[in-house]
């Protein structure tokens, strides 16, 4: 029997403290896990390999501006910060059916970057996911959508990771760079693609990779320093923002038609930009497209780079009223709703008030689409 959702947030935040999510790591790492300390101004900090780290905005549900310090914060007293049990009681003060429980900022992503020995990074991400099953998302795995964590250092690993959380009942996977973990697609990514479709595993990202420190794309042919001209697939992305080199390198490297089941979730992005991004890639590959294909050795791509896009990227919005004016612009089917409990974007408890702010005037079919029956379909709920 189908489920009817009212309220799905797609972009939620798993803000435990991180000593309580890794107490599983292998006993050999344990010397490597985040260590609870108190900090000079009275509050939490957590010790990794690469410094201390202390709450921001990530813990600032519940409280007004003018409440809200970021300094001294300790945890434990903080929305968003207890197990899967509170996040149901959390979740019903506000109105949600369903979350979908990213990492937080003091999550497992930015625990291990610092993290040098690449099985202790690995140790400390596999703990995380089998923690979110096992533990958090326990309570009630229907309501608590845990995203699992592919790691980042390496293609097998991100496939063990995969197959881990199919093998586990995870619903949905992100990435945090390519597969390869490049910070330009490849064609080994496609094994982590083909895995990805075989094992019906929805793939999101939060955001956008890290931007490229080296090179943005892997180039057929490349010509000397001397004669290379500005990058072509960042003068592509010129006029968006956050998610869209990331998006355009991918469209880019052609997984769109080697993928065409593929649709990507791009969390927390915003929409407002999409259709000026959109309008401009394809002025900008009209115009430029045809020296690039001739000095990078490019293909023409079979469509604009807007139609690829449209078709199989979805974007995520917290608080857009512009992005939502304009949402047949991207497409009311392409867009997903998170409340971003707890960081300083959410209004918990008073997403209700939010969303009637942002929606007036907008068909009530079309609310529903965005603030549950596109992420339904996406997560495969229904």
């Amino acid at each position: 029997m189908s489920t009817t959702y009212k309220r799905i947030s797609g972009d939620a935040h798993i803000e435990v403290p991180p000593n309580i999510w890794s107490k599983g790591v292998p006993r050999s790492f344990r010397d490597i896990a985040p260590k609870h300390i108190k900090l000079p101004n009275g509050g939490d900090g957590f010790l990794v390999e690469g410094g201390i780290y202390q709450g921001g905005s990530n813990l600032y549900a519940g409280k007004t501006p003018e409440e809200y310090n970021p300094i001294g914060l300790k945890w434990i007293d903080m929305a968003g910060t207890g197990d899967g049990k509170q996040r149901l009681k959390e979740m019903d003060m506000d109105g949600i059916d369903v979350e979908v429980l990213y990492p937080g900022v003091g999550g497992v992503i930015n625990m291990t970057k610092g993290i040098r020995n690449d099985d202790a990074y690995h140790a400390l991400i596999r703990t995380y996911n089998r923690w979110l099953v096992e533990e958090y998302c326990a309570p009630d795995p229907d309501r608590l959508i845990g995203v699992c964590c592919i790691p980042s250092r390496g293609l097998e690993k991100a496939i063990e990771e995969l197959e881990f959380a199919a093998e586990m009942g995870l619903r949905v996977v992100a990435l945090s760079r390519f597969p390869s973990g490049k910070d330009y697609p490849t064609p080994d990514d496609d094994r982590f693609w083909t895995a990805a479709r075989d094992l019906g595993m929805p793939v999101t990202v939060h955001v956008n990779f890290p931007r490229p420190k080296d090179k943005v794309f892997e180039y057929p042919h490349l010509p000397p320093a001397h004669l290379r001209p500005p990058d072509y697939v960042t003068r592509l992305a010129r006029y968006g923002i956050r998610s869209a080199l990331t998006v355009v390198q991918m469209v880019m490297s052609g997984l769109f038609d080697r993928f065409p089941e593929i649709e990507i979730y791009f969390a927390e992005s915003q929409v407002g930009w999409v259709p000026i991004y959109l309008e401009q890639m394809d002025h900008n590959y009209s115009r430029h497209r045809h020296w690039a294909e001739g000095i990078y050795g490019l293909e023409p791509l079979k469509q604009m780079p807007s139609e690829y896009i449209k078709r199989h990227v979805i974007w995520g919005f917290f608080d857009d009223p512009i992005g939502i004016k304009l949402r047949h612009e991207v497409g009311v089917d392409k867009i997903i709703w998170g409340g971003d409990f707890p960081h300083v974007e959410s209004d918990w408890p008073n997403s209700g008030a939010a969303l009637a702010r942002q929606f007036e005037g907008v068909p009530e079919e079309e609310q529903a689409m965005m603030v549950a029956g596109n992420a339904a379909r996406f997560l495969r709920l229904q």
